[in-house]
């Protein structure tokens, strides 16, 4: 085992791997061929001489050596980032947490919190992105983030099955709602039966590979008709106020939903629950990442108060 020749550019690649979950999608990231991040790969586990990533038909995740690596890899990359900062003469990053979301949660939650922290604390910087539940987890692990927001379904199983496992905690559960053309007589009432979903044309997202479409109603007894497919949620309402279709969408999104369109609860069957989950590493936190997270569960409870087919807490 020899780590003196690992060289920055490995440890970058390797953060981009186990962030992205493949090659590939981490060579298009950093602007590399796959064989060039292949390369980088290899050196890096020659100098660890174990391997550090489980290479699996849907993609890679960190052994054991792995996360080792890769804890130790992340200070290192922090701490060199912040030495060209500092050398640049740019405020330095120890007041910034990195913070990750899911599209819906971006649209109204994380602005007020970002906007509240703004106030009440305008020497803490928070960076992030937006992404899905699995790159955010993977994120989490690679330790590039500090935060992440989080969609979980039921049966509410773990986002992953890594060791140890995340500390989660539920901001938000609501029943999923749908969005509706004002125009449409589905838009008549204050909620929508079931039954009245037959027959219905529809604006789905991306499965990924899933069993069920994303934007349909889920336990449907019929083939959905899809109208249009979209990956963005915006887009998605966008065509349903233009009287294309229904989706299914979270109540938070309400406050978002552009002119023309409603959104509604769903009566008869069991109701389509949804969590917003916040989720970081087990270690305790710093007091940072805890301001950051205690203005989430602000906003998450603003946002419950604001939402009226929300049950009392």
């Amino acid at each position: 085992m020899d780590f003196t020749d690992v060289s920055l550019t490995a440890l970058r690649v390797f953060r981009a791997v186990s962030e992205q979950g493949t090659f590939t999608a981490a060579a298009a990231t950093l602007g590399y061929t796959q064989s060039a991040v292949s390369r980088q790969i290899a050196a890096i586990e020659r100098g660890a001489g174990a391997e550090l990533l489980e290479r699996r038909r849907d993609g890679v995740r960190l052994t054991a050596a792995g996360r080792i690596v890769m804890r130790r890899a992340t200070i290192v990359l922090d701490e060199i980032d912040a030495t060209a900062r500092e050398l640049s003469g740019l405020p330095g990053q120890s007041g910034t947490v990195r913070l990750g979301w899911l599209p819906t949660a971006g649209a109204v939650l994380v602005p007020r919190a970002l906007a509240a922290l703004r106030r009440s604390d305008p020497g803490l910087t928070v960076v992030g992105r937006e992404g899905g539940t699995p790159a955010l987890v993977r994120a989490l692990r690679a330790g590039s983030l500090d935060l992440a927001l989080l969609a979980s379904a039921p049966p509410f199983r773990p986002p992953d099955t890594e060791s140890p496992a995340l500390a989660l905690q539920t901001l938000t559960e609501r029943a999923l709602c749908l969005a509706v053309p004002a125009a449409h007589p589905l838009a008549r009432g204050d909620c929508i039966d079931v039954a009245d979903l037959r027959g219905q044309r529809w604006i789905a997202g991306s499965s990924s590979g899933e069993d069920r479409l994303m934007g349909v109603w889920p336990g449907l007894d019929e083939r959905p008709e899809i109208a249009h497919t979209a990956r963005d949620w915006l887009a998605k309402l966008h065509l349903v106020a233009a009287g294309l279709g229904l989706t299914t969408v979270p109540a938070a999104l309400r406050p978002a939903a552009p002119p023309g369109v409603r959104i509604l609860p769903v009566r008869g069957g069991p109701q389509e629950q949804r969590r917003l989950l916040l989720a970081r590493l087990p270690q305790p936190p710093s007091e940072q990442v805890t301001r950051v997270a205690a203005a989430l569960r602000t906003a998450a409870l603003d946002s419950e108060s604001d939402d009226p087919s929300a049950p009392p807490s």
